[in-house]
């Protein structure tokens, strides 16, 4: 048989310039494509974190006016669903907390909106956040969510 010579053998310690740029250019592609869908995900789940909270005060307000037979002032607002209180209009049948925790700031790091009697529901109470943006109307995750569904009129 026949055998090579011997030579000596290069080892290689590390990658060459062209195979790091290879790997970059694959990973930057991988960015560009898969980014926006996360980014988009993540403004939907604020967006129907939003909705969720709205609802759960919702529920909690119509517990409160069935003890107390009225819902709370825009004055006393939402604190007085987990205390009670106790200067001003004191509810003779309060029998909270309404809620397990503290009310809780919108996805976006803002109290919730609530006044009574509401402009859109001058029966009942009107509660909303104008979204990521804080600004009256907006689309995507910009868009106002409200307890009555629609927008809010400024």
């Amino acid at each position: 048989m026949f055998s090579p010579p011997n030579r000596p053998r290069q080892e290689r310690h590390g990658f060459t310039l062209l195979e790091l740029l290879v790997v970059l250019a694959i990973i930057a592609t991988l960015v560009a494509v898969v980014a926006p869908s996360i980014f988009r995900n993540v403004g939907d789940a604020k967006t129907d974190a939003a909705k969720s909270q709205i609802e759960i005060l919702a529920l909690a307000l119509d517990a409160y006016r069935l003890d107390n037979d009225s819902y709370p002032t825009t004055a006393q607002g939402l604190a007085v669903l987990r205390t009670k209180p106790v200067s001003g209009d004191v509810p003779r049948n309060w029998r909270g907390p309404y809620l397990r925790k503290d009310v809780p700031l919108d996805p976006w790091g803002r109290p919730y909106v609530y006044a009574v009697p509401g402009l859109e529901d001058p029966a009942s109470y009107d509660l909303y956040t104008l979204g990521r943006d804080g600004k009256v109307g907006g689309d995507d995750e910009d868009a106002d969510i409200t307890s009555w569904g629609g927008p809010v009129h400024p």
